[in-house]
């Protein structure tokens, strides 16, 4: 399926969620925030957030520092 993550145009899987994303990019959940169609994705919500064709999607990673 086609969906645009971070403003690229990218395929993926069917049936995949956000958290098996995550992983395949090789981000931990617990340094990322994440929007899908414009709506804040809880962390604890990330295994069971169904992606679906066509969604947007941009996660931004945090980073500490001061």
């Amino acid at each position: 399926m086609q969906v645009w993550l971070n403003g690229q145009e990218r395929t993926l899987d069917e049936n995949i969620s956000l958290g098996a994303l995550l992983d395949e990019l090789g981000l931990a959940p617990q340094r990322v925030a994440v929007e899908v169609n414009r709506d804040l994705v809880r962390r604890a919500e990330y295994p069971t957030t169904a992606l679906h064709e066509g969604d947007r999607i941009e996660i931004v990673t945090l980073v500490g520092g001061g």
